[in-house]
């Protein structure tokens, strides 16, 4: 069986020696020194001044909100995982989406005006399967209106745009460290941000509010994250070079053997050093898309409609908000496998299976 993606596991020998540690000392959560020293090395590798590792990308989402203190309506995409919409709705905020571009699939900058009114608060968009948004632009509409930017960098970890790691843009950047992604710490997740005011209000939030034992800063969540998930990101995070130069060779063979099929991939700027953490493909209709899916399936094979459907239509989501670039592209768009377990063979089998299909 070939699933979409397949968690990358360290050496076993590795992490024991790691867990080791954790039995000795006997300290397993609350900024152990573990979690300490990942926080740092991910500074150091992202190029980031604040890094706050969370238990998860939602709540690392919730947290910015919350950081944020942002009320009223925030701007956002329809066409990302659904954490992105429910972190807004559950920190009592309104959604409202902003269609895609057509051909990167982040939120489209040139519609964003139209879409700002007094309630708006903040954009939130995503770095969609690690392409960057238009930061330039977003961040220049957001400072003449006076409103905040949070980035869904949950796909973006490792990318850089003109040479700078990607979560710098904003005013904070979300990670998520979950199993299925480039780099993971099993469950997991990061806050992101450059401005030490911020950062400090993070600190609370992801801690109870806690200013001290017994002194609190206000409401407060446990966002804490354990010495054994700090473990494996300890254990990842000096192989993420690798692993992403074994993805590239997947993508570049699915390339090459996809190169005379009518399928459109999203488009990569040439500024971009890309992680290569997806491989979507865009067929020309739906029904192509589930007759390849199927025949993939009938060999044990298990790619994702990723993302599907698109989150406007979300039954609660309210008003209804038309999308037609999002629907369009979220009912023909489908991540077929990749991870660095994937086989050359492997890539060769579900190719061919998908050129049989396209061609039936």
């Amino acid at each position: 069986m070939i699933n979409v993606t397949k968690t990358y596991l360290p050496p076993l020998d590795e992490y024991m020696r790691y867990l080791e540690g954790v039995w000795a000392r006997n300290h397993v959560t609350n900024f152990g020194p573990l979690v300490l020293e990942l926080e740092t090395r991910l500074k150091e590798y992202l190029g980031v001044k604040h890094l706050f590792y969370v238990s998860n990308g939602t709540i690392a989402l919730q947290i910015a909100v919350k950081a944020l203190d942002l009320k009223g309506e925030v701007i956002t995409t329809p066409f990302s995982y659904v954490a992105t919409t429910s972190s807004i709705v559950w920190e009592g905020c309104h959604p409202v989406f902003v269609d895609i571009d057509p051909h990167t699939l982040c939120i489209d900058p040139g519609l964003l005006e139209d879409a700002i009114t007094p309630s708006t608060s903040a954009i939130l968009p995503t770095h969609v399967y690690g392409y960057p948004c238009d930061v330039k632009k977003i961040q220049e509409i957001a400072a003449r209106h006076n409103i905040k930017v949070i980035y869904d960098a949950a796909h973006a970890f490792g990318v850089r745009y003109k040479n700078v790691p990607l979560v710098n843009f904003g005013d904070i950047s979300t990670l998520s460290f979950h199993a299925t992604k480039l780099f993971h710490t099993v469950e997991g997740g990061a806050v992101v941000t450059n401005n030490d005011e911020l950062a400090e209000r993070i600190g609370y939030l992801m801690n109870f509010g806690h200013k001290s034992e017994s002194e609190f800063s206000g409401v407060g969540i446990n966002g804490k994250n354990s010495e054994l998930h700090a473990a494996m990101g300890l254990c990842i995070l000096p192989r993420i070079p690798e692993l992403i130069a074994r993805r590239k060779e997947i993508c570049d063979l699915y390339d090459l053997c996809l190169s005379n099929a009518n399928l459109v991939k999203p488009y990569a700027n040439q500024f971009t050093d890309f992680n290569y953490a997806y491989y979507p493909v865009i067929f020309p209709s739906e029904n192509v898309l589930l007759r390849v899916i199927n025949a993939l399936k009938a060999q044990q094979i298990f790619p994702r409609r990723y993302f599907y459907p698109s989150l406007n239509m979300l039954n609660y989501i309210n008003p209804w908000q038309n999308m037609p670039i999002a629907e369009d592209i979220s009912r023909r768009i489908l991540c077929l496998p990749l991870s660095n377990y994937l086989t050359n063979d492997e890539v060769l089998q579900i190719s061919r299976i998908a050129l049989e299909s396209l061609a039936a």
